[in-house]
């Protein structure tokens, strides 16, 4: 009896663990798209994307859809407007069943229209990020990011 118990216990642990690592890494996820939409390194944004992966950030008075159409129109837009940016993604709650994720994450996104010596952003906006995630063979890939603006100064 005490053998099994052991045994039963052992396995709750390894999938206790196997959930904080999943979630370690779609948190790993997350804080990669921050870095490469800000970095403007599309070929980094493209890898974190599953094939099938899309984004919406209408609400930001922006574009939806597959990731080549968001790398042309983020390229297009921030690239002219805001060459300077930074997302500071907070608040995660990370979700998983080890096969699929979600991610209801705060946002602040100080931009910047001219040099990065400049002393103050021209444009702020805040709000809320869903995301979703599954597990492939190359790890935890996006497939749908949302952007929830609530906020712009």
């Amino acid at each position: 009896m005490a053998e099994q118990r052991a045994v039963e216990m052992r396995a709750q642990d390894e999938r206790g663990v196997a959930a904080l690592w999943d979630r370690m890494a779609v948190d790993d996820l997350v804080t990669g798209y921050a870095a490469a939409v800000d970095d403007g390194d599309w070929d980094e944004y493209r890898a974190l994307f599953a094939p099938e992966g899309r984004a919406d950030y209408r609400s930001a008075g922006g574009a939806e859809g597959d990731v080549e159409t968001m790398v042309r129109w983020l390229t297009e837009t921030l690239g002219l407007f805001f060459p300077t940016r930074q997302h500071l993604i907070v608040d995660r709650h990370v979700e998983t069943d080890g096969a699929t994720a979600t991610v209801r994450a705060d946002y602040y996104n100080p931009m910047r229209s001219g040099s990065a010596e400049s002393a103050a952003p021209d444009f702020e906006c805040g709000g809320r990020y869903a995301f979703t995630a599954r597990r492939t063979e190359a790890g935890w890939r996006l497939t749908h990011v949302v952007a929830h603006e609530k906020w712009r100064r």
